[in-house]
């Protein structure tokens, strides 16, 4: 009996090279978001950060290395680090004072607009920068899903160190560099993404009222529900984007 060829050798090689090649930008784009850039300084950084932040974690429960998030307000300029303790359940470690940021109250819009975002934001390892012009940094991801369904445009807004800002958060070099250890501890042990929070102020129901009459009142209203759900359970919440508003669902 005669059997039915298959593909000749050199055509099933010819096909493995082509979905090779049609999967390798996805592979390194992959491989791209979960590396985390290094340079002689953030090295350094790490190094001199790393003794007294563990000992400082120890002091309170909590281990370097562990998940982290961070949440900023305006007013007070504020950017605090939360940690995760055994039970899931993420504290507040250390809060440094905003050195530098511009613009007023209110999320960036527009390219060259010096306002600073408000929103949620994934930094994930490829975000980090060891060598940038303000020490060490790492980029917010501005404009989120939500920033780009309502048209809002501008580029590479950070937190950074150094004592300047145009549209970043300003955090001065010994802070980012506490900043940057938890940040790159906790990717070391397997966080994929770090989650950042921005907010206009602590969004209490006595500030909401206070600012009830300002023009970005109702943004405001939809960034709220993400600090109460944080606030009741100490665990960060789920963020979407559906159509031009944000959906918050609190952990379970």
């Amino acid at each position: 009996m005669r059997h039915k060829a298959g593909p000749r050798p050199n055509l099933l090689a010819l096909l493995l090279v082509a979905l090779t090649f049609l999967c390798l930008p996805a592979l390194l784009a992959f491989a791209d978001a979960g590396t985390l850039p290094a340079s002689r300084r953030s090295d350094a950084a790490y190094e001199s950060a790393r003794p007294k932040l563990e000992r400082d974690l120890q002091a309170e429960g909590l281990a370097l290395g562990s998940p982290v998030f961070l949440r900023i307000t305006k007013a007070p300029a504020e950017l605090t680090v939360f940690v995760q303790k055994s039970d899931g359940v993420f504290q507040p470690f250390r809060t440094w004072p905003v050195c530098s940021v511009s613009g007023t109250l209110g999320p960036k819009k527009h390219e060259g607009d010096g306002q600073a975002p408000e929103g949620f934001y994934e930094i994930r390892p490829a975000q980090m920068n060891p060598s940038s012009t303000y020490h060490l940094s790492f980029n917010l991801g501005y404009p989120n899903a939500f920033d780009r369904a309502n048209g809002y445009t501008g580029s590479f807004l950070m937190v950074h160190g150094a004592c300047v800002s145009i549209g970043c958060f300003a955090m001065t070099d010994p802070v980012i560099d506490d900043i940057w250890t938890l940040m790159q501890a906790a990717y070391e042990e397997g966080q994929t993404s770090v989650d950042v929070h921005i907010f206009p102020f602590p969004m209490t129901d006595a500030n909401l009222k206070a600012h009830a009459g300002d023009p970005n009142a109702a943004f405001w209203d939809g960034l709220a529900p993400a600090w109460t759900a944080f606030e009741e359970t100490g665990q960060v919440p789920d963020v979407t984007v559906s159509g031009k508003s944000y959906q918050v669902r609190a952990a379970q």
